[in-house]
């Protein structure tokens, strides 16, 4: 639970630091590429995620789940950290005018975000207790 909890840690703290860059530092860079809503989309995406992914990883490691529950759990924050760094991360990127090959790492980065909620449906629909 360690290495994923502080991942998920850092991701939360990276995105808050990142939506403040954006909204004072970057603010007339934003503007001039008019990617102000693409960094707010990046930062959204990435807070919501890092937040998800400590659940997810609080909730595997919770007495008396399941030990299939919790290897699904910590693939759904893995798939999260993952998805967070690829989406967010190219929005980021195009939002200052990065490479134009960024532009299909996004959606590649937002399957990975679906793939982790598609893992935590699974495992509330096998339940997470050890005796459900």
């Amino acid at each position: 639970m360690n290495k994923l909890f502080t991942a998920a840690g850092l991701a939360g703290l990276t995105g808050v630091a990142l939506g403040a860059f954006g909204a004072h530092a970057l603010k007339a860079t934003l503007a001039a590429h008019d990617s102000v809503q693409t960094w707010h989309t990046a930062t959204l995406y990435h807070l919501v995620h890092a937040v998800a992914a400590m659940a997810a990883t609080l909730a595997a490691a919770g007495a008396g789940c399941a030990p299939a529950a919790q290897r699904i759990l910590r693939a759904a924050a893995i798939c999260w950290l993952a998805g967070l760094t690829a989406f967010s991360g190219s929005l980021y990127a195009l939002a200052l005018g990065g490479p134009a090959w960024l532009g299909p790492v996004t959606p590649l980065g937002g399957l990975a975000l679906l793939a982790g909620w598609t893992l935590v449906i699974v495992t509330g629909w096998k339940g997470t207790r050890r005796n459900s």
